[in-house]
């Protein structure tokens, strides 16, 4: 008598969350890239201090603020095209 076989467990592909993952990252790139100019140029005109503290943080609210969801939509687009090329690691 023979045993039936066991067919082996698929390996999980978490394509779902990676995307999340990486539509976060990409985000948090995008607003850094977004704000550094205006961190750039504080960092050239204001000398160090609490006064640069405080400059640097309301420039780069401004500068963030009114062009979010850009930011959002680039993450996406990215993320979506490089899941599609299959040129993120863990979407191959």
């Amino acid at each position: 008598m023979t045993t039936p076989r066991r067919r082996a467990a698929p390996i999980p592909k978490p394509r779902f969350t990676l995307g999340i993952l990486y539509v976060m990252a990409f985000f948090f790139v995008y607003c850094f890239a977004l704000a550094g100019p205006a961190l750039w140029n504080v960092l050239q005109t204001v000398p160090p201090g609490p006064e640069q503290e405080a400059l640097a943080s309301q420039a780069a609210q401004e500068a963030v603020q009114s062009r979010l969801w850009v930011a959002l939509a680039a993450a996406v687009i990215t993320t979506g095209v490089g899941m599609a090329k299959k040129l993120l690691p863990g979407t191959r």
